[in-house]
C-alpha cells in the first residue's frame, strides 16, 4: 500500500538515514572506549597521570630554565646575586638557611 502523502516517506527515508549515521557512530572508537565504565575509567587515570607528569616536568624544566637565565644576570646585582644563590642551592642539594 502506497501512502499519499509525500513528506511522510521523506520522514522514514530520513529516519533511515539517522538509523545507519547512529549505527556508524556507535562502531567509532572513541563510543566503544567510552562504552565501557572500567575501561573509561583506565582510560582517564592515564590522563591524569600523563597531564600531571607533563605538568610537573614543565614546570621544572621553565623554572630551571628562568633560574638559571637570572642567575647570569649580573648588571642588577640583587637580582644576580639572589639567583646565583638559588642555583648553587639546587647544584649542591642543600636547604637554604
Amino acid at each position: 500500500m502506497q501512502d499519499p502523502d509525500p513528506t511522510i516517506d521523506a520522514l522514514r527515508e530520513e529516519i533511515a538515514a539517522l538509523r545507519a549515521e547512529v549505527s556508524t557512530l556507535n562502531q567509532h572508537r572513541f563510543i566503544r572506549v567510552h562504552n565501557s565504565i572500567w575501561r573509561l575509567m583506565g582510560v582517564q587515570v592515564l590522563r591524569g597521570l600523563a597531564m600531571g607528569f607533563g605538568t610537573v616536568a614543565g614546570g621544572t624544566i621553565i623554572v630551571s630554565a628562568i633560574a638559571y637565565s637570572l642567575s647570569q644576570i649580573d648588571f642588577i646585582p640583587i637580582i644576580g646575586d639572589w639567583a646565583s644563590e638559588i642555583a648553587r642551592e639546587i647544584q649542591s642539594g642543600i636547604k637554604p638557611q
